[in-house]
């Protein structure tokens, strides 16, 4: 074939950079109480920006993974295989002690070391954090039943991958899942119908089904089942210590728009051996522990995707010429690149900051700060990935990108774990049963008091709302909720020129409906020089 043409203005990949080289991340680590981490951070985020982990996830979305049901004789097995690109993300995520050895260090700092590791390496692929999340979430659920932890945390916080479905003393680490919704109920867990059954020697026995289990080839599951005195909790091993397979009898896995490298699936149970956690009956109570870990875990996962495609954009952008020159240099791109910048510095510090809280045992501030950021940073990933694809154009539309990928994850954390309502109504159920954690939230944001009138004034409009429980109101509160708190951290903590149009634009009003409308005055240069990736 002859050649009719010379390719050229064309961005390169963009590989070969440090992903953990991010100047708000840094910063947060270190204010947060993980400044020992820095080192393991950059050494983390140039494996991330290099090119064979962007070939593993690749792979692993290309080739998702598939359900075995029965081996080759008619012996039912429920298996998962998936692509051997997978087990490189998964073994490099475990080893970096993304899942639960932040439990088990006994290091001031580990939680926020652990989430800016996560916020680092899923930047690459985010499918395959949803194990990892779920296994280091099961921990303090776990405790509620402390002879169950003593066998099962030290194989959970090691930082060993050993998949394969084996007795757990066989194994030298273990994954954990969780299984609450059913068909007719989803995030209305009350109206499960899997029953549980007390036996003779101690342990229950299930039967009953679940409507979205996700990474069913983890080896134990926490389970919501109902027992003879209401909801309770269960620990469902794959494999009984014995050695046997546990009744866990997939019958389909989901057919997602995205995380399609992570397994979703249906599980029945049939006389299903398990474990009770917590008190029978005490099922939310128990379970909600787990829950709270894997919500922090969804906003860092959201921030970490939208610096992923912030990060794209800026790259191509500074790379591609259009009408006389970089299209990253003129006004109307630059104003979109700095917005997309100051929206993902707002989620990664909230990200970070809910992170210090884990660490510190602020109870009153995670009660609220982690719903409203859930709420809020979840929802504000997808519009911002999919402005970050139109900056590339047609070139952000082909897989080859990979921001088709980014997009098609992009809403996922904002439906699991509760979707924007369950959070909302979350925040004002709190509100009325534990006053005091409005206290704490509202003494984080005045930290910032006198500093900016802007969030001044906006706090005062806050109080005046939060005077009312109106459920028809309550995203409308909670999205104010979390403006004000990003607005305190930034005013404290980035540049003063960033914080300035963080309240110009989202606190004022001076702001339009889309990305790249930051108002006049705004240093857009110098936003986005900040944000580049290095």
């Amino acid at each position: 074939m002859s050649e009719t043409h010379e390719v050229f203005n064309q961005a390169p990949p963009l590989a070969g950079y440090d992903v953990a080289a991010d100047t708000a991340l840094l910063a947060a680590v270190a204010r947060e109480g993980a400044p020992w981490s820095v080192g393991d951070l950059h050494r983390l985020g140039k494996l991330t920006g290099s090119a064979e982990p962007q070939r593993w996830a690749d792979d692993a979305n290309r080739f998702p993974p598939r359900l075995v049901t029965h081996d080759r004789f008619g012996h039912r097995v429920d298996e998962v295989e998936f692509h051997p690109s997978w087990h490189r993300l998964m073994e490099v995520a475990v080893a970096e002690g993304l899942a639960g050895t932040a439990w088990s260090t006994g290091h001031p700092g580990a939680h926020v070391a652990r989430a800016a590791a996560l916020y680092v390496w899923s930047q690459v692929e985010s499918g395959h954090t949803c194990p990892i999340s779920m296994t280091y979430a099961v921990i303090p659920a776990l405790r509620h039943a402390p002879d169950l932890a003593a066998r099962y945390e030290p194989l959970l916080t090691a930082r060993a991958y050993d998949p394969g479905l084996r007795t757990p003393s066989a194994k030298a680490g273990l994954l954990a899942g969780m299984g609450m919704t059913e068909k007719q109920g989803g995030s209305d867990v009350r109206a499960n119908t899997t029953t549980a059954t007390a036996a003779a020697d101690g342990t229950w026995r299930l039967r009953g089904h679940k409507w979205f289990t996700s990474a069913p080839m983890c080896d134990l599951f926490l389970v919501l089942a109902q027992a003879p005195a209401g909801l309770s909790c269960f620990l469902v091993p794959r494999v009984l210590p014995d050695g046997t397979r546990n009744v866990f009898r997939i019958q389909r896995l989901k057919d997602k728009l995205g995380n399609r490298s992570n397994a979703s699936s249906e599980p029945e149970f049939d006389d299903t051996t398990a474990w009770l956690v917590g008190g029978e009956g005490d099922g939310i109570r128990t379970i909600i522990e787990m829950v709270a870990m894997t919500r922090v875990d969804c906003v860092i996962g959201s921030a970490a995707g939208m610096r992923a495609a912030l990060s794209q954009a800026i790259h191509h952008t500074r790379h591609r010429n259009a009408f006389g020159g970089p299209l990253a240099g003129k006004p109307a791109m630059r104003n979109v690149l700095a917005d997309m910048a100051l929206e993902s510095e707002a989620a990664t510090l909230l990200a970070v900051r809910l992170a210090g809280a884990v660490d510190r045992g602020e109870q009153g501030f995670k009660r609220l700060a982690v719903a409203v950021g859930k709420f809020w940073v979840c929802k504000r990933q997808p519009a911002l990935v999919g402005e970050a694809l139109e900056c590339l154009g047609g070139n952000g539309y082909v897989e080859e990108s990979g921001m088709p990928r980014l997009y098609r994850d992009a809403p996922l954390n904002s439906i699991w774990e509760g979707s924007g309502n369950v959070q909302a109504l979350d925040v004002l159920r709190t509100l009325r049963r534990d006053p005091s954690s409005l206290d704490v939230f509202l003494d984080e944001v005045a930290a910032a008091a006198g500093a900016d009138r802007r969030l001044d004034d906006a706090l005062l409009g806050l109080k005046s709302e939060l005077t009312d429980d109106p459920e028809g109101q309550a995203r409308r509160v909670v999205e104010r909720m979390a403006l004000v708190l990003q607005a305190s951290l930034l005013v404290r903590h980035a540049p003063a020129d960033v914080a300035d149009a963080f309240c110009a634009s989202r606190l004022a009003g001076d702001w339009g409906h889309s990305f790249g409308t930051l108002p006049r005055g705004v240093d857009t240069a110098a936003l986005v020089d900040r944000a580049a990736p290095a």
